[in-house]
């Protein structure tokens, strides 16, 4: 089932004497920077999502209002901290928030 083959002798100590290519990116050079992107939760739509219903979570508040798991996560998250939600469950990263009755 075929295979790399193997270097003979003579191929051994010809590519002993040479030297070993630098890579194309060395330390201390880089490429182009990137761009960072932000995304802005709209905290008026998502708070009337998570007022409507039971509990909510990270997820399902990420599909609802149409951006990434992780600027949900960040929201739920920086709410949870000012006291707006508060958690009420979950394990492993699969919380469960619940809106605080005012």
């Amino acid at each position: 089932m075929g295979g790399a083959k193997k270097p003979t002798a003579a191929n051994k100590d010809k590519t002993a004497g040479k030297e070993t290519k630098k890579s194309k990116k060395e330390k201390g050079e880089s490429g182009p920077k990137k761009a960072e992107i932000t995304v802005i939760v709209n905290e008026q739509q998502a708070m009337k999502i998570i007022q409507n219903s039971k509990v909510v979570t990270v997820q399902d508040l990420a599909r609802q209002i149409g951006v990434k798991i992780s600027a949900a996560n960040a929201f739920l998250r920086e709410a949870a901290k000012k006291g707006t939600v508060k958690k009420v469950g979950g394990y492993s990263g699969h919380h469960l928030y619940q809106p605080v009755s005012s």
